[in-house]
């Protein structure tokens, strides 16, 4: 019962997600689901995300609740854990990821960091990653 409720509580950053999905599938990239987590690789987005955004540049993969966006399969597999973390973030904020994310970019930047590296979901996301390399 627990899992649903992370599920929905979630949908509507999943729901962005999955748009990107089927942007993805529909324009050459391909789909598949691990672990409950449904992963697109390549198409129109991965172009995207290989040109990069402001503050933090060309990503390899972005997570919107249960969906992960990434360039190729092999960036998808290399940022698992590190994109799980973010999934798990999702399912504790819910929607409300998708604003507190890019505060916490701001109050990085206000204090002097990136607002990309220094970003507490980031610096948690690196952690999750790191453990699992150590694991």
């Amino acid at each position: 019962m627990l899992r649903i409720w992370f599920y929905l509580w979630s949908f509507p950053a999943t729901l962005l997600g999955l748009l990107l999905a089927l942007v993805a599938r529909g324009s050459g990239g391909v789909l598949q689901r691990v672990d409950g987590v449904l992963e697109a690789a390549g198409g129109w987005p991965a172009r995207v995300l290989r040109r990069g955004f402001p503050f933090c540049g060309a990503i390899a993969a972005i997570t919107l609740g249960h969906v992960v966006v990434g360039v190729s399969r092999d960036a998808l597999s290399a940022t698992r854990a590190h994109e799980r973390a973010h999934v798990k973030q999702f399912e504790r904020w819910g929607a409300l990821m998708l604003v507190l994310y890019p505060l916490a970019g701001l109050i990085a930047w206000l204090r002097g960091g990136h607002p990309y590296r220094d970003n507490v979901f980031e610096r948690e996301a690196r952690a999750a990653e790191e453990k699992g390399r150590r694991a």
